[in-house]
């Protein structure tokens, strides 16, 4: 077992060299390295995020939509779900959720456990229940002996499934970009142009929505507030939590964390570029038009925000007994 804990614990000490004193008082704030992390449960998590048994087809995981190979997304505009079904959204990514104020765009999840169970059990994503997951776990006597090791309990339930794949999930924090070391004092960190981005990206009003640690993710607001965005047709955003018209095409403000890595971009994955989703906010949001030049040196800075990514050995999953069901995607 210590081995296998190796990976994420010596993950979380290195992050922790990261976070010093004296930063610049800015908008945006450094990431600090994960907190209080459970290693075994979060271990546990690794595995189960990665485990395409829990959908129905055998076939789509965690990792599937939210692949940390590709910034923590899928590079789709919407994901595909089970039997190859168009989702309705684009998938978030899945770096450094754990600093979102709420989980999905329309922030209907409160924690990232909450968010966990959702997918397993929509029809258009993993297409499973969580009462069949949860069959699945206890068919597979390796997860057995692992689930009432790190949790002392002999009945296997879904809120311990989720809460394994939370913990895991909140390891996932990218710190130390470019960024991040020059907000901890090292002025060399960023060329000229990319300084003159995010000065230019603070000054024009984007950090009034792109702030804290994220650079997103802590406050809901509606797309559109200059000019409508034409996108908005066929959606409610966080109207379709609160009920309240006023919240109608509001939703999570995404982080900018990684921002280069997540394309395309939006809630209906639209903008395919950088360029394009600058231009879009300037007017959208703020009214401005920027220049060619402006725009190329606010895409500069936003790839400065580009941290470590997640770094660990592929879990290898415990194998399927007789009883297990077998993967049927093309049923």
């Amino acid at each position: 077992m210590k081995m296998k804990l190796l990976g994420i614990a010596v993950g979380l000490a290195v992050a922790g060299t990261a976070w010093a004193a004296g930063v610049r008082d800015e908008p945006i704030t450094p990431i600090r390295p994960p907190q209080n992390i459970n290693i075994g449960k979060a271990e546990l998590g690794k595995k189960l995020y990665f485990d395409p048994r829990l959908s129905k087809s055998g076939f789509i995981s965690c990792n599937s939509c939210h692949n940390l190979s590709m910034g923590g997304s899928d590079n789709l505009p919407t994901s595909i779900g089970d039997h190859w079904q168009q989702g309705p959204i684009n998938s978030p990514t899945v770096l450094n959720s754990s600093l979102n104020v709420a989980q999905f765009w329309d922030g209907r999840a409160a924690d990232l456990k909450e968010q966990a169970g959702g997918p397993i059990a929509n029809p258009a994503e993993m297409g499973f229940t969580h009462t069949l997951a949860v069959g699945v776990i206890e068919s597979i006597p390796a997860y057995v002996r692992e689930f009432r090791q790190v949790f002392d309990k002999e009945k296997i339930d879904i809120d311990q499934v989720t809460e394994a794949i939370a913990e895991f999930e909140k390891t996932l924090v990218t710190s130390n970009s470019r960024f991040d070391q020059w907000l901890l004092g090292k002025d060399d960190a960023l060329t000229p142009t990319e300084l003159a981005g995010y000065e230019l990206f603070r000054d024009s009003g984007c950090v009034a929505c792109h702030n804290g640690e994220a650079a997103g993710g802590n406050s809901f607001q509606k797309m559109g507030i200059v000019e409508p965005y034409k996108g908005n047709e066929g959606v409610e955003g966080r109207a379709a939590v609160t009920g309240k018209d006023a919240d109608r095409f509001s939703f999570k403000v995404p982080t900018l964390r990684n921002v280069e890595l997540t394309y395309p971009y939006f809630h209906d994955g639209a903008a395919n570029t950088l360029t394009e989703a600058v231009d879009i906010m300037g007017r959208l949001q703020l009214g401005r038009t920027f220049t060619e030049e402006e725009n190329g040196k606010i895409v500069a800075f936003l790839k400065t925000l580009t941290g470590e990514q997640p770094v660990f050995r592929l879990p290898i999953l415990p194998p399927s007994s007789d009883a297990t069901p077998r993967p049927t995607p093309f049923d």
